[in-house]
């Protein structure tokens, strides 16, 4: 069951955030939909600084947030945006396992938050659903997942 995440009820990152979206090539109208949705919650919540990298695929997401967090040590948080396809081969687990798996590693060294929204669909319908212009785009939820753990983060500094 989808739930559309209460935008008014997020905490305002006072101060401003430096927020790193990565975005994948692949189903770029799709991908367009969740990072304009993100986009726009991440500014009213008060995100200041957001920069955007397309890349050549959801593989790659690893290796450039590895590069974003070694040459630019104030980043918040950092997004990921994408779309994988299942196929007939196997080439659709490796891609997410991998993604998922890299992400995790590199969020866990460099102690930066990302969030991942890579979609992994049987069916491109099922990818656009989650793109929808509409309260249950995934980019909302990205963006409410990465204000809230920049906000924790920054409390958690405090104590």
């Amino acid at each position: 069951m989808q739930q559309a995440i209460d935008i008014a009820a997020l905490p305002t990152l006072e101060g401003g955030a430096t927020v790193v979206i990565l975005r994948s090539k692949w189903y770029a109208d799709i991908v367009g939909s969740l990072h304009g949705k993100c986009v726009e919650v991440l500014l009213a919540k008060g995100a200041d600084n957001i920069v955007t990298h397309t890349l050549p695929g959801s593989l790659e997401f690893a290796f450039a947030a590895n590069e974003v967090v070694e040459t630019n040590p104030d980043v918040d948080a950092i997004v990921c945006l994408g779309v994988v396809l299942k196929g007939d081969t196997y080439h659709f687990e490796m891609i997410i396992d991998e993604c998922v798996r890299g992400l995790g590693e590199v969020s866990r060294r460099a102690r930066v938050p990302i969030v991942n929204e890579v979609l992994p669909v049987t069916e491109l319908a099922d990818a656009r659903a989650r793109a929808a212009d509409d309260e249950f785009n995934k980019g909302i939820e990205a963006a409410a997942a990465a204000v809230e753990i920049i906000h924790w983060h920054r409390q958690l500094a405090i104590k």
